[in-house]
């Protein structure tokens, strides 16, 4: 049983710690649990129903009358609250509640219905995406525990990858070519998958190698398919300058543009850089230059 501070709750369900004493003492919404010593904790059983009551609560729901509903009643109004609307805000939420409840079942109906409402890619831009760094920030601070980190990844993963599966492949001889990787230490693998998606719905072929890739890595499916771009994210610390690690790309391979993003490059700007490097510093960015090809 994972247990979590007032402090984990309130940086999931986006309610003040305050706010959340108060509706403990007037309306016993949530109780804490109590360590030997006094220190107040909370399991899944309360995260889980003050997630839900912050869903309500922030859709015009009154937290007097939340505090009459019972527990079926208020997953019913939320079942209902995700069909319905299409507010950005609730959806991130409702996705939080599959994550800490480990239920593919409901990030199956928020996704797929998002999908079918507006398609893949502004579900991954307006919803996955905004989802994902809530959940890396809470992620590093112990609100949001590893496995169920994993749990709605490996979810997302899935999805992104069945997306790929169904765009059909092309002829290789006249398509612009991208090799794509994430080099060692990065975790980034989520956005790789997506580059890889939106690569193949415009019709340029993708050599996707995957994680852990060092430059020497690189060299044996370059000098074979002899791409015209090569793509790749500096987003973790690393124990060489950012600097360097770039120099090294662009010499290694001088005859490919090479496209980077990451954090660690809006971080630390590459003074000068290489003539064949390109810093692509979003999402929005590399849509626009994927246009231009």
């Amino acid at each position: 049983m994972a247990i979590y501070s007032i402090n984990d709750l309130e940086q999931l369900s986006g309610i003040k710690a305050h706010t959340l004493r108060i509706w403990e003492q007037r309306y016993g919404v949530i109780q804490p649990k109590r360590t030997p010593t006094n220190i107040r904790y909370y399991t899944d059983i309360e995260l889980r129903k003050l997630l839900n009551i912050s869903i309500l609560n922030k859709n015009g729901f009154k937290i007097s009358l939340i505090a009459k509903m019972s527990d079926v009643n208020i997953s019913t109004e939320i079942e209902q609250l995700s069909k319905q609307q299409n507010d950005q805000e609730t959806r991130i939420d409702t996705l939080a509640i599959a994550m800490v409840e480990m239920d593919e079942i409901k990030f199956e109906q928020i996704v797929a219905g998002s999908i079918e409402r507006v398609g893949f890619e502004q579900t991954m831009t307006d919803i996955i995406f905004p989802f994902l760094e809530k959940i890396s920030l809470l992620y590093f601070t112990g609100s949001v525990k590893p496995a169920q980190e994993h749990f709605i990844t490996m979810l997302i993963r899935q999805k992104i990858i069945t997306e790929i599966n169904q765009i059909p492949l092309i002829n290789a001889i006249n398509a612009p070519k991208f090799l794509i990787f994430m080099p060692e230490g990065e975790k980034q693998e989520l956005s790789l998958l997506y580059l890889h998606y939106l690569l193949k719905t415009k019709g340029l072929y993708v050599i996707n190698i995957g994680q852990g890739i060092t430059v020497t890595d690189v060299q044996v499916p370059y000098d074979l398919h002899e791409p015209a771009y090569l793509y790749t994210m500096f987003t973790e610390p690393h124990k060489l300058p950012v600097q360097q690690r770039v120099e090294t790309l662009a010499n290694t391979f001088p005859k490919a543009t090479i496209l980077l993003s990451g954090y660690q490059l809006l971080a630390k700007p590459i003074a000068n850089p290489p003539k064949n490097v390109r810093i692509l510093r979003n999402l929005a960015e590399t849509t626009a230059f994927l246009e231009k090809i």
